[in-house]
């Protein structure tokens, strides 16, 4: 029986966490459970205790990383890191490895040096391959591959995969050099036919009324009437606003009030906040609820996110999609369980 007991840097609310403890596949030998988890925001911390260990709150240690000790932690034989890709986002300035957060993907290293487990899975946003001319990608993928690893880096676009929103992560899985697994991108065509309409997802099953997260945001009377010159679809520069309700700034971000088209799949759901960024409903004037948002990004209703309306909205804007995690984890299992899966050729080119 292989169950790889899994370490997460850079946890956030669990969107990995969940992804990867629900995963399942024919040979019920394999599987993946939480050892331990760590970020360094108190809310954070406790949405993944409540929802992925309450019963081990100890094995969260909230903490920035660059204070953790690695000594404290538990033996693990696999890794998760979603590093931070606020200097990496095109909504900013790309600072890449020159930015604050740049560098801390050193740190998912140093945990592969230290913990040698048997697989990794590393997450970042698509924009980390431009970040400094591309060498930032370059270089994280060389010293991951010096850390001991055979690596696959993919662009992932989940809505590919059975995901009802518009969002495309970079995911690399890494298998370490001694041990004869090779790791295949799973192929998107098993959900091709998948029902991924941001309509279907928000209302199909209807929300209750008193479901958790599911506070309405008050939206002052200009927003009101802004959204409903707005069609669905559109957002504040490309709708036929009237001069005194449009937006006056150089910067035209295609998101600013942008209301979603309930026939599509929803666009990228965020952490950014105000300034029109909060994802909207195609026909009611107002921005979602965080447990219509939370739908988007494929957590359950049970699912429960602790901490502030706006602590809320910015985890599950900076979470990875359950989903679209657990088909990679399933790969992962099944790759090294043996079983032939669909997959396809990796999109980016180490």
């Amino acid at each position: 029986m292989t169950n790889y007991r899994l370490g997460e840097l850079f946890c956030g609310p669990g969107g990995i966490g969940y992804g990867a403890t629900t995963a399942t596949i024919e040979n019920p030998d394999y599987s993946i459970a939480h050892q331990w988890a760590t970020d360094f925001d108190r809310d954070t911390c406790d949405t993944y205790i409540y929802n992925i260990c309450p019963e081990a709150p100890e094995s969260v240690v909230c903490e920035d990383v660059r204070q953790l000790n690695f000594d404290v932690l538990e033996p693990i034989n696999a890794l998760a890191f979603g590093f931070p890709c606020n200097d990496f986002s095109a909504v900013g300035e790309q600072k890449g490895l020159d930015g604050a957060y740049g560098a801390l993907y050193l740190f998912g290293v140093a945990a592969l040096k230290k913990f040698k487990p048997d697989w990794f899975l590393a997450e970042n946003v698509g924009g980390l391959r431009n970040s400094n001319d591309g060498k930032a990608f370059s270089r994280i993928l060389d010293d991951m591959r010096a850390a001991g690893y055979k690596i696959t880096p993919h662009l992932y676009k989940f809505e590919q995969y059975g995901v009802p929103q518009a969002r495309h992560r970079i995911i690399i899985v890494g298998v370490r050099n001694d041990i004869d697994v090779t790791f295949r991108v799973p192929s998107p065509a098993l959900f091709c036919n998948d029902d991924i309409t941001c309509r279907s997802a928000i209302e199909n099953p209807k929300i209750s009324r008193n479901a958790p997260n599911n506070e309405l945001t008050k939206q002052s009377a200009t927003v009101i009437r802004r959204l409903e010159h707005i069609k669905p679809g559109e957002n504040a520069f490309t709708a036929d606003l009237p001069e005194e309700l449009k937006i006056k700034t150089a910067t035209k971000i295609s998101q600013i009030y942008k209301r979603l088209d309930p026939d599509k799949p929803a666009y990228t759901v965020t952490g950014s906040g105000g300034g029109g960024t909060h994802v909207y409903h195609w026909s009611e004037p107002r921005a979602l609820t965080n447990r219509e948002r939370a739908r988007l990004q494929t957590f359950p209703d049970t699912f429960v996110f602790q901490g502030s309306k706006e602590s809320v909205r910015k985890q599950i804007g900076m979470a990875v999609p359950c989903r679209g995690a657990r088909i990679i984890f399933e790969a992962i299992l099944n790759s090294f369980a043996g079983i032939e899966y669909e997959w396809v050729e990796a999109n980016i080119n180490e």
